[in-house]
């Protein structure tokens, strides 16, 4: 169900920024070089937010374990 999800909202972010981005300029070529290019940048993003989002939460509970041992 996750894999389908993921595909769906996929598909849905292609064609939100093809259709704002040919709402705008008129251009069925900036709609198209947008629709990719957003989606991949957003996705690298997301990699990057998550890899700091698990060091942060590693972080924490270390951070805690070396905490309740001292006491």
């Amino acid at each position: 169900m996750t894999e389908f999800k993921t595909l769906t909202f996929t598909c849905i972010h292609f064609v939100v920024a093809f259709g704002v981005t040919y709402l705008l300029t008129g251009s069925l070529v900036l709609g198209g070089l947008i629709a990719v290019i957003e989606p991949l940048c957003n996705s690298i993003a997301f990699y990057v937010h998550e890899r700091v989002w698990h060091w942060v939460s590693t972080a924490r509970v270390l951070n805690s374990t070396s905490t309740s041992q001292t006491i």
